[in-house]
């Protein structure tokens, strides 16, 4: 049930195949089939980062079992995509992972 949000003050002319690339992204990285991965992109948002609107995003990466051993290659990964996707300078991306646990995330009408 990985979930990643993408925030950013930038233009995304093909919302479908950045989520595309970045579902992709993130079945590989957490090691985990990519049927079960949603990603929401929300683009030229109001963000503000140290003290100006430059290039920036926030992401929000949730997930069952995520590996808290591997964030900063995740990090890392998750950085590298924004620059090579949108040039966004991995010194303007903040990321913000979740631990879900099974009975907080509801599917199916049920919880996982």
């Amino acid at each position: 049930m990985p979930l990643l949000n993408i925030k950013t003050n930038c233009p995304v002319n093909d919302k479908n195949n950045l989520a595309l690339a970045a579902s992709k992204l993130t079945a590989e990285v957490l090691g985990k089939p990519e049927s079960y991965v949603m990603v929401n992109i929300d683009d030229n948002q109001a963000l503000v980062f140290a003290g100006n609107d430059q290039p920036a995003a926030y992401l929000e990466l949730k997930s069952l079992g995520l590996p808290e051993s591997k964030t900063a290659t995740i990090s890392a990964r998750l950085c590298a995509f924004m620059n090579e996707k949108l040039d966004i300078d991995s010194g303007r991306v903040y990321i913000e992972f979740s631990n879900a646990e099974r009975h907080m995330w509801g599917w199916k009408g049920g919880t996982f």
